[in-house]
């Protein structure tokens, strides 16, 4: 199940998808929940579906060096995506989870990835993903 523990919505009130991703309100106390997410939704403001279909993995993979402790090396440095932003597949619909940590540990990848969702339109949401929601990788 994902709870939210929604500050704000970004996204158009006219959207479907938002609706059968989140569940209910949980507290907005520090205390009740884990740290804060936004959901990069691979829904556009109208309802449309947003091309192409492995853009997840490709913003994902932009992203994948900032990591805590740094940049991996060595012959594993290639692979795994960083755990502050990370594609899922949740309910059918294609999301980056981006966690807030981003913003703290470097301000412009933070402002690229949240301007690729302005730039291209697509649904952002405020949330916090549970352990052992449903959900899928991409």
């Amino acid at each position: 199940m994902l709870h939210r523990s929604i500050m704000r919505r970004r996204a158009s009130s006219r959207s479907a998808p938002i609706s059968c991703l989140l569940g209910p309100f949980v507290s907005d106390s520090p205390s009740s929940s884990p740290s804060r997410e936004v959901f990069i939704q691979g829904v556009t403001l109208d309802g449309r579906t947003f091309r192409p279909s492995d853009w997840t993995e490709r913003l994902a993979g932009a992203m994948s060096s900032f990591r805590p402790g740094g940049v991996r090396k060595g012959p594993a440095a290639h692979i795994g995506y960083s755990p502050y932003c990370v594609p899922n597949v949740i309910h059918g619909v294609k999301c980056v989870v981006v966690n807030e940590a981003l913003r703290e540990l470097e301000p412009m990848a933070w402002d690229f990835v949240m301007n690729f969702a302005r730039d291209n339109r697509l649904q952002v949401v405020d949330a916090c993903l549970l352990p052992g929601v449903e959900s899928s990788k991409p």
